[in-house]
């Protein structure tokens, strides 16, 4: 299996990351898979212009000749896709959203409409074989519609999809909070063997890996207090 990480937090140890490494174990843990971590902040990649050039050659690749077109090269070939970010202002970093602005070479201009109603462009490319994670960490604690405007994006772009979306992520960088964070870890490691086995996770599953790791009102005292 192919899997295509792409780590869009501006370090390259994040919090978030620190998730997706430890279910990266358990999901290559007996290295049968090829696995290729992109840190995009490291990558020149433009914002898109909307020009449409890509739509005029419909070759798969967009008329910017930056880091764009390789990882679109990679993007194709996937078995899984991983999405691997900090929540940025509700959404996904600018700089990994550039990345997702500019599959569009991807897709035709041509569009058709859906059973359920929904409309999208023609595909280049054979989405169905490709399955999408993503791992999306945010600083807040659990609150309602914390992360409900990446919710609604991923399910728009993506397919074969799952989501796991975890509060109180800056625990996991603080030694004092290993009691509770280190669990967590384990938690993925053993989320990635069921992937693994599944190419997809149970509600059981991610229900268990956003669990909150202290309660909203101990978090919010904590960060306040610092």
């Amino acid at each position: 299996m192919k899997v295509l990480v792409l780590n869009g937090s501006p370090k390259k140890q994040s919090d978030t990351f620190r998730l997706t490494d430890a279910f990266l174990k358990g999901l290559n843990r007996n290295n049968e898979h090829e696995i290729n971590i992109i840190n995009v902040i490291d990558k020149n990649i433009s914002p898109c212009r909307g020009c449409f050039g890509c739509w005029q050659k419909l070759d798969g690749h967009c008329v910017m000749n930056d880091d764009q077109n390789e990882i679109l090269d990679q993007y194709r070939e996937a078995d899984l896709i991983i999405w691997s970010y900090p929540l940025y202002c509700y959404g996904m970093p600018s700089h990994l959203k550039a990345v997702l602005d500019r599959t569009i070479p991807l897709v035709k201009m041509d569009m058709e409409q859906h059973a359920d109603g929904t409309v999208s462009h023609v595909a280049l490319v054979d989405f169905s074989k490709i399955h999408t994670l993503v791992i999306c960490g945010c600083g807040f604690p659990d609150w309602e519609g914390n992360f409900d405007a990446m919710k609604i994006s991923s399910k728009n772009c993506f397919g074969n999809l799952d989501m796991v979306c975890v509060p109180e992520t800056p625990m996991l960088n603080i030694p004092a909070a290993a009691v509770v964070a280190d669990p967590l870890l384990a938690k993925f490691e053993k989320a990635g063997e069921e992937y693994e086995a599944n190419m997809t996770l149970s509600p059981e599953t991610i229900a268990e890996l956003e669990r909150p790791m202290i309660s909203a009102e101990d978090y919010i005292r904590n960060v306040n207090g610092m």
